[in-house]
């Protein structure tokens, strides 16, 4: 464990920027998503697009688009699993005192200032706001100097105003760990991610970072907020929405798939993580566009 990168990401812009713009319609590289966090706010639209989003305890799939703003600190995974036709992905990242240590503290930038600690428990925009913000935020990548501060702060200014939004931990989440946690925390996500459809032992994912059982359940209630167990079957969740969203799978299979070996408590599980039964789910997603 000790050999391992803490998943501290390091957000380097352009030389002679304070912001850092990405758009991208494709993977590129070989860099993966990966469990990080940044004290940069991170600004995410992707137009066309689907995957999963995991921000601090927060988790759920998305369909099509996404307008999102995840304040400084806050534990992330990468978003998008794919594009549609046309579909990109545009990432802003800034440091809240990017125009100086008291520039948003000012009478005029209150507003502003508010987003920014709301944006710490991660903010999901809707339909409305993305419509109305998301050709701009793309726009961002095209533009230099002056006139991207200008942009961003309107952007800002809009974001603040908004009223279609929904805080994703509106427990409080907050993040505060040491960088040998975030990689033990990275390791534990990473196991889960690629193995959440077969059981997963405690005995099994607590050796995967040297701990015992009794120290891990204790580390991760801590640092999570929740038990180990209720991870995975989020997770298992999760992928259900997906598989109901996109495919013309029985509801019964698609709970095997997912990992649960009993229909009944997929049935329980399900409507307590999202409030509604997975019939009623996938005859109301297909009346929905994101």
């Amino acid at each position: 464990m000790n050999t391992r990168k803490p998943t501290l990401e390091k957000i380097s812009p352009e030389f002679g920027s304070s912001i850092r713009v990405v758009k991208h319609g494709a993977y590129i590289g070989e860099k993966k998503p990966f469990w990080h966090f940044h004290p940069e706010i991170e600004l995410v639209y992707v137009n066309k697009g689907k995957g999963k989003r995991h921000i601090g305890n927060h988790l759920s799939y998305f369909n099509n688009s996404q307008l999102l703003l995840i304040g400084s600190n806050l534990p992330h995974n990468g978003f998008t699993d794919r594009f549609t036709v046309n579909g990109s992905e545009t990432v802003v990242q800034f440091l809240p005192e990017f125009l100086g240590e008291h520039f948003f503290s000012i009478p005029e930038m209150e507003k502003i200032n508010n987003l920014f600690e709301r944006a710490k428990s991660g903010i999901l925009f809707g339909i409305p706001t993305k419509q109305k913000l998301g050709k701009k935020i793309e726009k961002l990548s095209e533009k230099e100097g002056f006139k991207k501060i200008l942009i961003l702060l309107d952007i800002l200014h809009n974001l603040a105003k908004a009223e279609d939004y929904t805080i994703l931990n509106a427990n409080g989440y907050r993040f505060e760990t040491e960088p040998q946690d975030s990689a033990k925390i990275d390791t534990i996500f990473k196991h889960v991610n690629e193995n959440f459809k077969e059981h997963i032992s405690l005995d099994e994912i607590a050796d995967k970072v040297s701990m015992t059982v009794p120290a891990f359940c204790r580390y991760f209630k801590k640092v999570t907020g929740k038990t180990f167990t209720k991870l995975v079957n989020e997770y298992r969740v999760v992928h259900a929405t997906k598989l109901l969203t996109e495919s013309q799978m029985s509801i019964t299979d698609i709970s095997f798939e997912c990992g649960f070996n009993n229909f009944s408590h997929f049935n329980k599980l399900f409507k307590e993580f999202t409030g509604k039964s997975a019939s009623k789910y996938r005859s109301e997603v297909k009346l929905i566009v994101q």
